[in-house]
């Protein structure tokens, strides 16, 4: 795999989903199968990309890959952390060459509370980058993008891979990345959805995922530069929070709120379905169906 793009930064489309629940390595043969099948189904639907979610594994990455036909395979994202820059060029390189060109690996530098050995990470990541470069064969600037943040990984994100790929953030967020990474970077933001007309019941389901990400300092921190409050952070999340973060309510309010991240700067946007029934842990595969048909042409 060489350094050139291949072209898969303008085959993202517009509307992708993001699920933690692709991890061939962490279910039997049954839950290999159902992942499969809905993967063929995301590919049907016409989703642009399909990012998987928490910190999976090359392998991972390869099954998905291989599971797929035409969709767009992302890792969002990868750790630096778990796997180092040569093993990860490996197993990339061993991805049929054809459907390789539909694959783009995701990197981040996670969380400290999550990681013993965390250290100095916009070093390390930079460290890593220049490792996948070096590796033979190579995965390139073309063939990656960065979970960023903050200004200095944004700035990363445009110089090294294709553009930034942010987790847990606003429009306000998006706008400033944007800005910050400039006109030609992908960005592809996370969004996460809860398909609820009951509000309070879409907000109880939001903070029960909400919760876990308010105790990484990354989060929070990103979250207070935008002007929230601790006091936005107590019980899961205040409801300006939560209606900052996360779309709400029927199919249509989350294409509405999809759009308002496309008019802040993003090319792309991740959607992420949560269901109460799942903990946002399965394959919302009936949310996957209505989504697509609310954006129809617009996937």
């Amino acid at each position: 795999m060489t350094s050139e793009t291949t072209g898969t930064g303008s085959t993202f489309g517009r509307v992708g989903i993001w699920s933690s629940a692709l991890h061939a390595s962490r279910v039997d043969d049954a839950g290999g199968k159902a992942i499969a099948e809905a993967l063929a189904e995301l590919d049907d639907l016409g989703y642009g990309t399909v990012w998987i979610g928490g910190s999976p594994t090359p392998g991972d990455a390869a099954a998905v890959v291989a599971a797929t036909r035409s969709i767009t395979v992302a890792t969002g994202i990868l750790s630096i952390w778990n796997h180092t820059a040569e093993e990860v060029a490996a197993a990339v390189s061993a991805i049929d060459p054809h459907a390789r060109r539909r694959f783009v690996l995701g990197l981040g530098v996670s969380h400290g509370p999550m990681v013993p050995q965390y250290a100095k990470p916009y070093s390390a990541m930079v460290e890593y980058l220049d490792a996948l470069d070096a590796a033979e064969p190579s995965v390139g600037s073309g063939h990656r993008v960065l979970a960023a943040l903050g200004p200095k990984m944004l700035k990363l994100a445009a110089d090294r891979s294709l553009g930034a790929h942010p987790y847990l953030v606003t429009t306000e967020h998006t706008a400033e990345a944007r800005a910050a990474l400039g006109p030609g970077a992908l960005l592809a933001p996370e969004l996460t959805a809860v398909l609820n007309t009951d509000l309070d019941r879409a907000r109880t389901t939001a903070r029960t995922m909400l919760g876990m990400y308010l105790q990484l300092p990354n989060y929070t921190a990103n979250l207070l530069r935008l002007g929230f409050t601790e006091g936005d952070f107590d019980g899961g999340g205040s409801v300006r929070l939560l209606d900052a973060l996360f779309a709400l309510g029927d199919a249509e309010q989350v294409t509405r709120r999809t759009r308002e991240y496309f008019d802040a700067g993003a090319d792309h946007v991740a959607l992420q379905v949560l269901t109460a029934d799942e903990g946002g842990a399965g394959l919302p595969r009936a949310e996957w169906r209505e989504l697509a048909e609310a954006f129809g042409s617009e996937l």
